[in-house]
Parts: C-alpha cells; sequence; structure tokens
C-alpha cells in the first residue's frame, strides 16, 4: 500500500504533498476556532433534538415507542458526524485549507441536518439524509483526492466505500413515507456503525485497525470534554427557555435551582476525575487511537443521558406538580442513570477501576424507581439530584488528602 520513496519523482512529490495534510508532531494540539465554531452549530442540534423528545413525551400515546426510536437515530446521525470529524481534525492538521474547507463544509451540513430535525420524519426527510450523505462521502472522497498518492489515503478510501452503500437507504428513506423512513435510516445507521467498529473493510484493501488512525492524543481527548461541555449547556439552555416560558411560581423556581444543581452535578462528576485527565489518559495509552475509539462509545452514552436528563428536568419545571406517569420518571430518571453507565466505563477506561459510588447511585436510581413514582415531578427530580450529590460528595472525600490519581488505562 505504501507508495515507495525510489522511482518516479512525480509520485514522491505527490505524496508529499498528500503528507503536508497530515499532522505532525511539532504542531499545536489544542482545538481551532474554526472546530469550536463547529461546535455552536451542535448547540443548535442539541437543542433541535431536546426539542423534538419534549414533544414525544408530552404527546405520549401509542406510537410513543417509534417517536423515540425516531428521535434516538437522528441523534446518533448527528453524534456520527461530530465524532468523525473530531477524529478527521486529530489526524489530519486543521490548520490546513484543504482540512479547513472539509470542516466548513462538515459545518453547513450539520446546519441543513439541525434545521429538518424537527419534520425529518416529514416533509424534511431528504434534507436531513442529504446533509448526513453530503457530510460522510463529502469528506472521504474531498480527503481522498487531497491525499494524492500518500498512502493514508487508503484509510479515507475505505471510508468512501462505507459511505456510499450507506448512502442509499438514507437517500431512499428521505423519500419514503415515515414508518418506511425510520426502517431505511435504522439499516443505514447499522451500515455505519458496523463499518466504524470493524474498520470499514473492502476487498483488496482490508480493514484499518485503530493504529491506523495515528491520532493526535491530547486534541482528541480535548473534543471530547468540550462536546460534554456543549451538552451540559444545552441542558442549561432547555431548563431556561421552559422556565421563560412559563409562570414563575415558587415550585417552578424550585424546579429551576435542582435542573440547575443537576446540571453542575453531572459536569462535577463528569470531571472528577476520569474527565479532567483523560488528555494525558490518551497521550499516555499505548494505543491512543484504541482508548478514543472506547471514549467515543462512552461519551455516546453519556451525551444521550444528558439529553434525557434535559428533557425530564424541562418536564419538572413545566409540571413541578404533576403526575408522575411510566415516560416522565423514565426521562427523569433514565437520563442520569444512563449518564452513570457511561460515566462508569469512562472511569475503567482512564483508571482500569469503577468507584463503588458508580455501583451505588446506579443502584439507588434503578431501585428507587418505585418509591419515586409516588412522587410529584419535582420530588422525583429532587430525589435524582440528592443521588447525584453523594456521588459527588463520595468523590471528594476519597481525594480528600491523597496525591491526585495518575491515569492507568487498561489499555
Amino acid at each position: 500500500m505504501h507508495d515507495r520513496q525510489g522511482g518516479h519523482g512525480g509520485r514522491v512529490m505527490t505524496g508529499e504533498r498528500g503528507a503536508e495534510l497530515l499532522r505532525g508532531g511539532g504542531g499545536s494540539h489544542r482545538a481551532t476556532f474554526l472546530e469550536l465554531f463547529l461546535d455552536v452549530v451542535f448547540v443548535f442540534a442539541f437543542t433541535r433534538v431536546s426539542q423534538r423528545l419534549i414533544t414525544d413525551v408530552a404527546t405520549g400515546g401509542e406510537r410513543l415507542p417509534l417517536e423515540l426510536a425516531q428521535t434516538l437515530f437522528l441523534l446518533l446521525a448527528l453524534w456520527m458526524v461530530w465524532s468523525l470529524t473530531a477524529w478527521a481534525t486529530s489526524h489530519y492538521d486543521p490548520e490546513q485549507p484543504p482540512i479547513q474547507a472539509v470542516m466548513i463544509g462538515s459545518m453547513f451540513g450539520s446546519l441543513v441536518m439541525a434545521v429538518s430535525v424537527p419534520d425529518a420524519y416529514g416533509a424534511h426527510g431528504l434534507s436531513f439524509a442529504a446533509g448526513y450523505v453530503a457530510i460522510q462521502l463529502g469528506r472521504s472522497i474531498y480527503l481522498t483526492v487531497a491525499l494524492r498518492r500518500h498512502f493514508q489515503r487508503h484509510l479515507s478510501s475505505r471510508i468512501v466505500v462505507w459511505s456510499a452503500v450507506s448512502a442509499v437507504p438514507w437517500l431512499v428513506g428521505g423519500l419514503v413515507g415515515e414508518d418506511a423512513r425510520l426502517l431505511c435510516w435504522g439499516v443505514a445507521l447499522a451500515i455505519d456503525y458496523l463499518g466504524l467498529v470493524i474498520g470499514w473493510p473492502v476487498p483488496r484493501l482490508g480493514r484499518a485497525s485503530a493504529t491506523a488512525w495515528t491520532v493526535t492524543g491530547e486534541h482528541l481527548a480535548e473534543r471530547y470534554q468540550q462536546f460534554t461541555i456543549i451538552a451540559l449547556g444545552e441542558m442549561i439552555f432547555v431548563a431556561g427557555v421552559g422556565f421563560s416560558g412559563s409562570d414563575f411560581t415558587l415550585l417552578r423556581w424550585i424546579a429551576l435551582v435542582d435542573a440547575f444543581a443537576t446540571t453542575v452535578l453531572l459536569w462535577r462528576i463528569y470531571f472528577h476525575r476520569a474527565g479532567s485527565v483523560l488528555v494525558e489518559a490518551v497521550a499516555e495509552a499505548r494505543q491512543p487511537a484504541r482508548l478514543g475509539r472506547s471514549a467515543t462509545w462512552t461519551h455516546l452514552t453519556m451525551i444521550a443521558g444528558i439529553v434525557t436528563a434535559a428533557v425530564g428536568y424541562e418536564v419538572a419545571i413545566a409540571e413541578p406538580a404533576g403526575h408522575a406517569d411510566v415516560v416522565r420518571v423514565a426521562a427523569i430518571v433514565g437520563g442520569p442513570a444512563l449518564f452513570v453507565v457511561g460515566r462508569a466505563r469512562f472511569e475503567y477506561e482512564v483508571f482500569g477501576r469503577v468507584s463503588p459510588s458508580r455501583v451505588i447511585g446506579l443502584l439507588l436510581l434503578v431501585l428507587g424507581v418505585p418509591l419515586l413514582s409516588r412522587l410529584p415531578l419535582l420530588g422525583i427530580a429532587a430525589g435524582v439530584t440528592a443521588v447525584l450529590t453523594g456521588m459527588a460528595v463520595a468523590d471528594a472525600l476519597r481525594a480528600r488528602g491523597r496525591a491526585p490519581e495518575r491515569p492507568a488505562s487498561p489499555m
């Protein structure tokens, strides 16, 4: 696969021009302003997903499971776009104009997807699918061409093949009816995520191993941290919008304070201490790409938990004394519980262990559902906040008087 250094000078020159797009060892490992600009689009995209999920929970009915599956597929599509873009800017040099062009194109495509989210299973299905396909397929084709004869082009060319295959159900799904669209997009997402898991194997080229992604560990870890902050910020945004559109009653004020406290606790639990040393953990890992790939799934789990929690607390703000049905309890309790599951796995990735407080807190959330279900929505939210507070306090007590723990990733 590798181009030989001997032989024709033209081949060497084109390989060198392709190599300029790859990250070198001496450049800055920090996220660029353009990458942060991309994140602004995803703040908007997350609010669209949350608002759609709020509508699903409020509407209920027999089609609720299908509605929730629809929203989940949209979230998975957006996460795939963001995560592969983050991996690309950790593998390629984001200061190079061709890579900046990729970023700008991804930004606009993500905006198209975001504005299409509310009616993605209605009139705007094709625009959502077209935005997704344009990003995934366009990015890979562009990089394959830009890398010229450099051997790293085989990484993006593998993704071209898989993205072209998944583009068919994506675009067909944008043209068919609602239920058929869900099926088509489910198949498309299965193809895309399977390719990510097994390394996009294609005939003759084989599959891309984890080591094929020569990522800048510090940069990739920082991007995960930034995206978690985006999700937490979206949680505050959803709570603030929900509160500002209602009467400022005492119970709603208490619910707003509780939502804010929960957001702070999720931030505290994430960054203490695995989240704060993720950069070091990835940089010191024997296979940074392997740890980075594993962290992709744990962060997806935590992000899904945060988005669900945002919906649950918005519902509690809107109706603090409201009835606790199954769906609302699932949102208020299930979101933080899902976050804790992802956070426990994240802790194992960084330190090779899981704190007892994670297990105890998760058990309290799950086993406490029958008791919490008897309370009004504000009472359920307060109960969840109490459990998260206990986890944060346990973390602080465990760290008191001890030297900061160093990462010891089993990966």
